[in-house]
C-alpha cells in the first residue's frame, strides 16, 4: 500500500459479499463519498472480508499499520449474531470516540429511519488511524458520512495523520481558527 499520497482503507464486513453471493456495493459507496467530501487527493485501498472477529481485527490493523490515516468499515454493526464490528473495534483500537456513533444515529433518526437505534456505529483511534464504522446499506452511508465528516480531518489532525482538506463544495470541515 506504500504511497505518497494519504491513505483510505475501506473494510467491508460481510460474510455474503466475501463468498461471492452479490456484490460489495458499500465499499465503493464510501470511495465515492470520500472522493466528493476530500480536495485532497487520496489513495484508497478497499478490502471485502467476512463478519469474523479475528479477521476483522487483523484488518483494521493492517491498514493502520500500513498508514491508513482514515479506515471507515460498513457492516456489521447491527445486532444480529454475527454482528461483530464494534467488539473488533474496540479490540482493535486504542481509544473509543463514542460521539461518532451518537451522531451518526441522530442523523439517520432525522433522515426517517427508525431502525437507526438498532445502529451500534462507533469509531476509534489506533495510532494514527481514525477507524469509523458505517452501516452496510450503501444508502445510509451518506448519510451518516455527512454527519460526521466535518470532524474527521480535525480529529486526524489531532492524531498526528495527514493534513486533508475539505472540498468546500461538499462539506464544512471545522478546524479551530479557521
Amino acid at each position: 500500500m506504500a504511497s505518497d499520497l494519504p491513505q483510505i482503507g475501506i473494510l467491508t464486513i460481510s460474510d455474503r459479499a466475501s463468498a461471492g453471493a452479490y456484490d460489495d456495493l458499500s465499499g465503493p459507496a464510501i470511495e465515492q463519498a470520500l472522493r466528493d467530501y476530500l480536495a485532497t487527493e487520496c489513495a484508497y485501498v478497499r478490502r471485502v472480508i467476512p463478519d469474523e472477529m479475528p479477521q476483522i481485527v487483523a484488518a483494521i490493523r493492517e491498514f493502520a499499520d500500513s498508514g491508513c490515516a482514515l479506515i471507515c468499515t460498513t457492516g456489521g454493526t447491527g445486532p444480529a449474531p454475527r454482528d461483530v464490528t464494534p467488539e473488533a473495534l474496540e479490540q482493535a483500537c486504542d481509544k473509543l470516540l463514542p460521539g461518532f456513533g451518537e451522531q451518526m444515529r441522530a442523523a439517520s433518526l432525522q433522515a426517517g429511519v427508525p431502525t437507526a437505534i438498532l445502529s451500534r456505529q462507533t469509531a476509534g483511534v489506533l495510532q494514527h488511524s481514525l477507524v469509523v464504522t458505517l452501516p452496510g446499506k450503501p444508502g445510509s452511508i451518506r448519510v451518516c458520512l455527512d454527519a460526521v465528516m466535518p470532524a474527521i480531518p480535525y480529529c486526524i489532525d489531532l492524531i498526528g495523520g495527514p493534513f486533508l482538506e475539505g472540498n468546500p463544495d461538499r462539506v464544512a470541515v471545522f478546524r479551530p481558527g479557521r
